[in-house]
């Protein structure tokens, strides 16, 4: 018996000191991808991909249902639209279906919603709503309470995503001074009193 424990031990004595080496093929196109991690966002949430100026970028949103539900059947809330609005730069989302008074978050990169020192603003069905925020490296997390029947959720911030860059505004800038020179050259002579 002490013989076999013996040989056991260094049998694993030796695998644990003798150098091994692994091959293993990429299996994935993209040699990079194995190295991402998943975080409890794309884990748990559900997502909505925008495609803005050949840029893809994905919106997180979940669900926290109430401590009475546990131990039954949960009825989720069912998100029927979201769209990211330019002039009041905020992402606007459409409930279809709220059963009860849950906890909403969505997580918002920062290149498509940003507020200046963090001060986002969300409204739910037009009502100024306090929210909790949570900051990554690249996006937020805005976390608020949505009542049974939500129909309106807003997130405003200070930029959204597509706004002019300040290549758009050089451009325009130009443009509009090239304007200005042509109308004088070309119709100032019309206008000349002698």
């Amino acid at each position: 018996m002490n013989f076999q424990i013996f040989t056991l031990v260094v049998i694993l004595s030796l695998l644990v000191i003798l150098p091994t080496s692994v091959y293993a093929e990429h299996v994935f196109k993209d040699i990079e991808a194995f190295g991402q991690y998943f975080d409890i966002a794309q884990i748990m949430g559900e997502k909505i991909t925008f495609e803005i100026d050949d840029s893809i970028y994905d919106i997180y949103y979940g669900y926290k249902g109430s401590l009475d539900s546990m131990g039954t059947k949960h009825v989720e809330p069912v998100l029927s639209s979201m769209i990211i609005n330019e002039e009041r730069k905020s992402i606007e989302i459409v409930m279809e279906y709220v059963p009860e008074k849950t906890d909403f978050w969505v997580r918002i990169p920062q290149d498509v919603l940003y507020a200046e020192g963090e001060q986002f603003r969300v409204l739910v069905d037009g009502v100024d709503t306090r929210y909790d925020l949570m900051k990554f490296p690249n996006d937020y997390v805005v976390g608020f309470v949505i009542l049974e029947n939500t129909k309106n959720i807003e997130v405003i911030g200070t930029r959204v995503i597509p706004e002019f860059g300040t290549f758009a505004i050089l451009i325009l800038g130009i443009s509009i001074l090239g304007l200005i020179y042509f109308m004088r050259t070309s119709f100032g002579s019309y206008f000349r009193i002698s």
